[in-house]
């Protein structure tokens, strides 16, 4: 791992996971053990603390089957491959499609002084970068989530300008295409690959996205 000091990106992860009934702890812990090891950690429970005071960390709700995570680490490029493993174990514990926040704040950008104008390496641009990954048990569990996760995208911003009646229609070829997709799926024999689907600032407004707003 990147030591703190040097690592350039402050990256919290943010969604909340239901897993299956019959899901421990233990099997939390491994599953987590990329991020927490990560972290320098040596166990979930020495890791799960939030960076923040307002962040609530790592839980495991076992009562609501739920894992909830609001968490931040400081590290570098090499997190994604992290998140990738830890989503290929969550797939394993989870009991239906759920969606996980990732966001990559520019700690470079945020220490650089306001009034500071030798900055070539940024030019007045942060290095942020936000999306979503999805975890679920099957390739159509997990396209269900995307599925309902854009609609309720395209329906927030096209309400705007029309009724929700009017919508219908848009709405169905939503569902024509993630059909397309998933029949596309089975023919090419990859249903031992859900899919790792990822969504950019559309639909998410942009600019820097909000800290630790929880």
């Amino acid at each position: 791992m990147t030591n703190d000091n040097d690592a350039p990106f402050e990256i919290h992860v943010h969604g909340q996971i239901f897993v299956r009934p019959d899901v421990v702890f233990a099997d939390i812990e491994e599953a987590l053990k990329p991020m927490w090891r990560y972290a320098g950690a040596r166990s979930l429970a020495a890791a799960a603390v939030g960076h923040y005071e307002e962040e609530p960390g790592i839980e495991f709700v076992a009562r609501e089957h739920a894992l909830q995570i609001c968490w931040t680490v400081q590290g570098d490029e090499g997190f994604r491959q992290v998140l990738n493993d830890v989503c290929m174990n969550l797939n394993e514990l989870a009991d239906r499609g759920c969606a996980i926040e990732v966001t990559f704040y520019d700690r470079a950008f945020d220490e650089m002084d306001e009034d500071e104008e030798d900055a070539p390496e940024h030019e007045g641009e942060s290095r942020d970068d936000f999306f979503l990954l999805f975890v679920g048990p099957t390739p159509s569990a997990i396209m269900q989530v995307q599925r309902d996760l854009l609609v309720q995208d395209v329906v927030t911003l096209m309400e705007r300008h029309f009724d929700a009646s009017e919508l219908t229609g848009v709405v169905a070829e939503v569902d024509r295409l993630f059909t397309g997709r998933f029949d596309a799926l089975v023919s090419s024999l990859e249903l031992g690959k859900p899919p790792r689907g990822e969504s950019g600032a559309g639909g998410h407004g942009g600019g820097r996205r909000p800290r630790h707003l929880h």
